[in-house]
């Protein structure tokens, strides 16, 4: 059987050629802004928009949400790292761009697939304060991801000790304080990890848990309704 004949490989990386690897090391070596301004602007970054654009859609990132508001801030992060570069540790700059690149979108990837598991465990716990949120409030979603709901709602939370007149009221609220402060380090994203949470933190029993969470949704519910009608 006759020998294999070898493919010829392509130059894939046309964009970044020796000239651009240049541009880069001079603008790592160089203060002077206007020579670096130049050395940009016609070498680095026609060769980092495509290579953003080659890794976005050989690594598939195009899931990502808002995908041309991250390339754009992923090209203007690139900028801030350009004098980092090091040629005497042996990557070449293309190497060396692509891979801090592809790594800061897996970065986003994992934010983003965290920030969902977040959200959904958020929307559990507050469910378990307002039986009624996602069958009536449909658009509830969005206006609670808004940050200033968030630092509203906490801030309402903390003065609600004053008005806990029993002990596992306040063990209850305690803890839902805890697993909101605490979602983004949370790994089980469930309502069941809920109760199981709550009962942990306060010692208490599901049904002691169910009555003091009852007791607790019409003070997040008079907060709901105050902040939708633009009174906080």
């Amino acid at each position: 059987m006759p020998p294999r004949k070898k493919r010829s490989k392509k130059n894939k990386n046309h964009f970044f050629t020796k000239v651009h690897e240049d541009a880069i090391v001079k603008y790592a070596n160089t203060e002077d802004n206007e020579l670096r301004s130049k050395l940009y602007e016609e070498y680095i970054q026609p060769a980092f928009d495509q290579m953003v654009d080659k890794i976005i859609y050989t690594y598939r990132f195009t899931t990502l949400p808002n995908i041309d508001y991250l390339k754009a801030d992923c090209k203007v992060w690139l900028t801030t790292i350009l004098n980092k570069y090091d040629p005497n540790k042996g990557s070449k700059a293309f190497s060396y761009f692509s891979v801090v690149t592809k790594n800061w979108f897996i970065h986003k990837v994992k934010r983003t697939q965290k920030r969902n598991q977040t959200e959904i465990f958020m929307e559990d716990i507050l469910n378990e304060l307002d039986e009624d949120l996602i069958s009536t409030e449909p658009t509830y979603l969005q206006k609670r991801q808004d940050i200033e709901f968030w630092s509203s709602l906490h801030g309402e939370i903390d003065t609600w000790d004053a008005f806990m007149l029993k002990e596992n009221e306040k063990k209850v609220l305690m803890a839902v304080r805890i697993l909101l402060d605490s979602a983004d380090t949370i790994e089980i994203f469930n309502k069941k990890a809920i109760y199981l949470y709550l009962r942990e933190i306060t010692g208490l029993n599901t049904k002691q848990v169910v009555n003091n969470l009852n007791k607790l949704r019409k003070r997040y519910r008079t907060f709901k309704n105050k902040w939708q009608n633009g009174e906080i």
